[in-house]
This record gives C-alpha cells, structure tokens and sequence, in this order.
C-alpha cells in the first residue's frame, strides 16, 4: 500500500532502537525524511546511517535527552516544520506503590506526560497552518488495564492520554491526528529489563522467564518493532485521517478486554 506520504518530515524521538526505530524505519520506507532523537550518539547515528543508505531519505540527528528542558528545545528547534510527530519516551522502573516518593512521579511525568505534551505545543501549530498533520504517540496498554508494579507508567501515561483525548478533537478540523499506540510487550530492551527483574525475583533463567511471559500473552510470542512500525506508519498515513483520538492496543491480545 502506498501510504501517501512520501517527501514528509518526520521527529521520532527515542528513535535509535526499539519501537521508537521500529516507528523512523517504517516511515523511511514509505519516503518520509526523518529527525531522528536518541541519548546515545554513536547508536543513534549508526541507525541514521542505515537509514539513508537503505531508503534514500534525509535523517537529521539531535542526540539528547528530552526530558530535559535543554533538550526539548534543541530537538523542537531541529524539527520545525514537520509533518508528523511521533513521541517516545523509556518508561519509568518498576516497583511497589509503597517505593515512590513524589520525586519519582514528577520525573515519570516529565518523561511520560509533559515530554511529548512540550512537543505537541511546539509543533502542532505549524501542522495546522499547512492543513495535515500526524501525531502518534507510544504510550502502554497499561493505560486500558492498570499493570500494578508500574505504577509510575500507569499514572503518567493515563495523564497523556486524557490530554489527547480532548486535544485531538480540537485539532482535527485542521487535518491533525493525534493518537496513541499502547504497547504490549516486545522484543526490546525494556522487556529485557523487566525479564531480568522477574528472572532474578524468582532464581529463574532470562529464557525461562520470556518463556513464562509469552505463555500469558494470546499470540504466545512478543511483538516485533517492526510490525509496530508498520501500524505507526498507517496511523501516519494519508487513509487514516478519519482515526482521531485513539489508543489502539498492540500486544498480542494480553489486555483481556471487550472493548
């Protein structure tokens, strides 16, 4: 399918493994020039390399973190102009409701929350102006079904998504989308994480324990960054302009929902 985007410009923050690479390789195969975010340089630009080899697009490259204010300013000064926004952000640690102290929920909300709000205040105007845009934010499915050791997630992320909730509906008259893909888990470093947690807790083995993971997952496997790619690039495409306020949930049918 041809998504109809081809000659946009992308940010995809988080970008140099991951979902977030999932999201920046799908877009540079549909054609989309991309300023690519990540907080370590040599990874980040070794994937941008890649991508331009491979695809053909320009790849801008802003090696920071964003959840920091200097941050935040030098990628937004960086990506004026584009096209579609696609927001991403490490989750916090896991833990017990009974670990966090107030420092730790303003950090999960400077990274979770305020970080891709900053972004959209920043860029949304522009898209606007031109009559198109597409934002896509990563968020969780924990969003939809609460996971009780990610407390920190649950509670930012949950506060994104009602800001997008009401936001998207105000920017949709101008050809803006803004919605949210809530992963699952998959095959990236943060599953290793969590893997690694639980292989510990329980003096099992890494394999054993994504083993005993998958077997609650319905599809009985992790997801791949990039089948999530792919459906950020629909959601970014030109046919999804009709799909405003989202939050489409990629995790193998774990989230034992109706609706």
């Amino acid at each position: 399918m041809d998504l109809g985007i081809r000659g946009k410009r992308a940010l995809v923050c988080a970008s140099s493994k991951g979902l977030g690479l999932g999201c920046a390789e799908a877009l540079a195969e549909a054609g989309v020039d991309l300023v690519m975010n990540a907080r370590g340089a040599d990874t980040l630009e070794r994937e941008a390399d890649r991508l331009r080899s491979q695809h053909g697009v320009s790849v801008q490259t802003v090696a920071c973190d964003v959840t920091s204010p200097d941050g935040q300013a030098q990628v937004i000064e960086a990506a004026q102009g584009v096209d579609i926004l696609v927001t991403n952000a490490g989750g916090p640690p896991p833990g017990m409701w009974s670990d966090w102290e107030r420092d730790d929920f303003i950090k999960a909300l400077d990274a979770n929350m305020l970080t891709p709000i900053a972004f959209m205040k920043a860029l949304l105007p522009g898209m606007m102006d031109k009559g198109w845009g597409r934002v896509v934010n990563i968020t969780s499915q924990s969003v939809r079904a609460p996971i009780a050791v990610l407390g920190l997630s649950n509670a930012a992320r949950t506060g994104l998504t009602g800001y997008v909730a009401g936001t998207s509906r105000q920017v949709a008259p101008y050809g803006v989308t803004i919605n949210n893909l809530l992963p699952g888990i998959h095959a990236t470093d943060r599953a290793d994480a969590l893997d690694s947690g639980v292989a510990e807790q329980k003096g099992i083995s890494m394999d054993d324990a994504r083993a005993e993971r998958a077997a609650t997952i319905p599809a009985r496997r992790y997801g791949t960054r990039q089948e999530f790619g792919a459906t950020c690039a629909f959601l970014c495409s030109q046919q999804a302009g009709f799909i405003v306020g989202q939050n489409i949930l990629l995790d193998g049918g774990a989230t034992n929902m109706t609706m």
